[in-house]
């Protein structure tokens, strides 16, 4: 295993381009993860999602987790959700199973990735609450040509550290289309009846989606 991530891991969670539901237990599982790694310790942060159709939903989110032995906890977790509830959307639908996949995600070093192909552009970034706007450029655009994928980074005052972060936005975003394509095709087989035996869940959760 690569020493990268020894102590330091992605996770993401995805719903495979499910239903509303599935965007649903993405979300869910996702506060869960965050909660139990900083119960156990760990250092957890979100540091890419994509919001589904419906509000407070996810199609996908990437958590970036540290601490000493993460390797045990990814385990824990990596596999297939199984979420059993009643559907908070189509309250007279007979499914209540739902699925959801989380998968460690292998993120490429900057250094791996062609510079030619990325090019950087610098922005006014909106101050605290959106209520100012900065005077010098602090926001930063990376771009990633062949992918077509473009971050932006405003979380910092400094350029120096939005380019650090969009950097590592733009080295995930490449990561999860990668996988986000190989993991779009079982949302078909998670709805099989037939699938549970062969999907093996993790872990059954049996809660409301509320």
């Amino acid at each position: 295993m690569n020493s990268q991530n020894i102590n330091k891991a992605y996770l993401q969670i995805t719903s495979g381009r499910g239903p509303a539901e599935c965007c649903r237990v993405v979300a869910k599982v996702l506060e869960m993860i965050l909660a139990e790694a900083r119960k156990l310790g760990y250092d957890a942060e979100v540091v890419e999602s994509e919001e589904g159709v419906t509000p407070h939903t996810l199609f996908s989110a990437v958590a970036l987790l540290r601490g000493d032995g993460i390797d045990e906890f990814i385990a824990s977790w990596e596999g297939t959700v199984q979420w059993v509830a009643q559907s908070p959307y189509r309250l007279h639908h007979k499914r209540k199973n739902w699925f959801v996949g989380v998968q460690r995600l292998i993120v490429p070093e900057f250094s791996d990735l062609d510079r030619r192909d990325i090019s950087f552009q610098t922005l006014r970034a909106s101050g605290p609450g959106g209520q100012h706007v900065n005077k010098t450029e602090s926001a930063v655009r990376a771009t990633h040509a062949p992918s077509g994928i473009s971050v932006v980074a405003s979380n910092n005052r400094s350029q120096t550290q939005n380019k650090r972060l969009a950097e590592e936005r733009l080295q995930v975003k490449i990561a999860m289309q990668k996988q986000e394509k190989m993991l779009a095709a079982t949302q078909d087989n998670w709805q099989n009846h037939n699938t549970l035996e062969r999907g093996n869940p993790i872990k059954t959760i049996k809660m409301a989606l509320d």
